[in-house]
């Protein structure tokens, strides 16, 4: 008789799992709380103390652990040797292992967590009883995930050895992902020795940036709730590789804001940036900012969409709209366009500190931790002889809040609740300047702008040009060998110039 091992923390779909092995030819063996549940329903199941002979000790921590088990995984069937010693030590081969993990993911999150409990719900035998089948798996099925029960029900019927061998894949998938999971909560190093991240797929893509390349979407085992991980799509065609970026990139620049905001975002840039008293006002000034670029593009709200803000974004082309809500009436009308993906997610538990971010070169990988860096008025030296007024310095922040979400050379010209006109990307900064004052002066708001640079100036020039252009008042790091030219040239103009000493590049 064949015989299976059973030792599992979720119970979903056991029951019927061990039904169908026994209807195939199964002895069960199992421990305790798996074999409790199976003796309830009035399943044949033999304890792991009666094929060991010893019992289960340590409150549990020890139960698999002993060659009766181990052996019976490992044995070689093709090796004379191999089967020669189980029957000399009477030991019956086993030909399949069921084994999920303890829900160590699920018990640290729990805000009330001690150290001890977390650490208890480190498992030893069943990622041990798992590797020990999924290395002999050209013999032994192993069943890591009761989703695949069904599946492997059928292929034991077929003898699917392709199955086989996916499914020992997979438990050297979780297994590792599990420990990296134990690895980060006992050291919560941002820049450890090793780097073990772990993401489980979400979905296939469509394709990449591009419809020759080839992509998926992976997940946190436990994303954040303001990720764009945790949203909940409502209506509209699935994600591509691009709305995913784009999205993600419109969510971090939402998180800057508290009052009601609107952000719109085109190809990782943002567009058009609103504050207002309602998110209807802020979404006039998102648009107004700049209505031709804000075609097709991604939109993240930070408050309910109504029906009056619905009735004017439903008027344009957008690929995505993001808020914490939709009132009825308002998802009514944004949901009559079927492409339009409108997705929810949490605005409000924005945490303080969103860890560190990762980008893939070719051979390695680079970790740094978020720009998370704001700067106040406080946080800013007047270098000029005129100074900015109260309203100016609100404008510098707001301009320098967005610009660091700009790639770089960034430049942003702005009011206090609205940007004007944004340069990004340029690989010389004169050249952004040019770009952010040519579509700001567009702007019936643009009297009294101000402008935000996310490097200092290496020259005079962009001081000079944004001075005819009008503006006002220039917020910028600080630190070139150059300074002094550019802060005489903004005092030749009469313009406020203050520095923050914080470069924001975004690559």
């Amino acid at each position: 008789m064949k015989r299976a091992v059973l030792s599992v923390s979720d119970k979903t779909g056991l029951v019927s799992f061990a039904k169908g092995l026994i209807d195939r030819g199964f002895e069960l063996v199992s421990t305790g709380g798996t074999h409790r549940e199976l003796a309830a329903a009035g399943i044949a199941v033999t304890s792991v103390e009666e094929v060991t002979g010893f019992p289960e000790m340590l409150d549990g921590r020890v139960k698999t652990l002993h060659p009766k088990i181990h052996a019976g995984i490992l044995a070689r069937r093709d090796d004379p040797a191999h089967m020669e010693a189980l029957a000399n030590h009477d030991i019956q081969p086993i030909d399949l292992v069921c084994v999920n993990l303890y829900p160590f993911a699920a018990t640290i999150k729990r805000p009330d967590v001690t150290r001890a409990e977390a650490i208890e719900q480190i498992d030893i035998g069943g990622p041990s009883a798992l590797r020990a089948a999924a290395k002999n798996s050209d013999s032994v099925w192993t069943v890591v995930d009761p989703a695949d029960y069904e599946a492997v029900l059928t292929g034991l019927d077929q003898d699917d050895a392709h199955l086989r061998q996916k499914l020992a894949a997979k438990v050297f998938a979780i297994t590792a992902a599990y420990d990296a999971q134990i690895v980060h909560y006992l050291d919560p190093e941002p820049f450890p020795e090793h780097f073990t991240p772990t993401y489980i797929k979400r979905q296939d893509l469509r394709y990449g940036e591009n419809s020759h390349q080839q992509a998926a979407f992976y997940v946190e085992p436990d994303p954040n709730p303001t990720s764009l991980a945790a949203a909940k799509q409502l209506h509209g065609k699935e994600l591509s590789y691009n709305n995913i970026k784009d999205a993600d990139a419109a969510l971090a620049m939402l998180r800057e804001f508290s009052e009601p905001a609107v952000v719109a975002v085109k190809h990782m840039n943002p567009c058009g940036i609103g504050l207002g008293k309602a998110i209807e006002g802020a979404w006039d000034k998102a648009y107004a900012a700049d209505p031709m670029s804000i075609f097709g593009g991604i939109i993240a709200l930070n408050r309910s969409v109504d029906l009056a803000t619905a009735e004017k974004m439903h008027k344009l082309f957008l690929e995505i709209i993001m808020a914490p809500a939709f009132d009825d009436d308002a998802y009514a009308v944004l949901a009559k366009k079927k492409n339009v993906r409108l997705l929810t997610i949490n605005t409000a538990d924005t945490p303080a500190e969103l860890g560190t971010e990762t980008t893939a070169i070719y051979g390695g990988l680079l970790i740094q931790t978020r720009d998370n860096q704001t700067e106040t008025p406080a946080d800013m030296t007047v270098v000029t002889t005129v100074k900015p007024t109260d309203e100016q310095l609100k404008a510098l922040a707001f301009a320098q809040t967005v610009v660091k979400h700009v790639k770089s050379n960034a430049i942003v010209v702005a009011q206090a609740d609205q940007t004007l006109g944004i340069g990004a990307g340029q690989m010389n900064r004169i050249g952004s300047v040019e770009l952010a004052l040519t579509q700001a002066q567009q702007n019936d708001n643009f009297a009294g702008a101000v402008m935000a640079s996310d490097a200092f100036f290496p020259m005079d020039d962009c001081v000079d040009y944004a001075a005819k252009h009008d503006i006002k008042a220039i917020i910028q790091p600080g630190g070139s060998i150059r300074d002094k030219d550019s802060i005489e040239k903004a005092n030749q103009y009469g313009i406020a110039m203050v520095t923050t000493g914080i470069r924001h590049f975004r690559h």
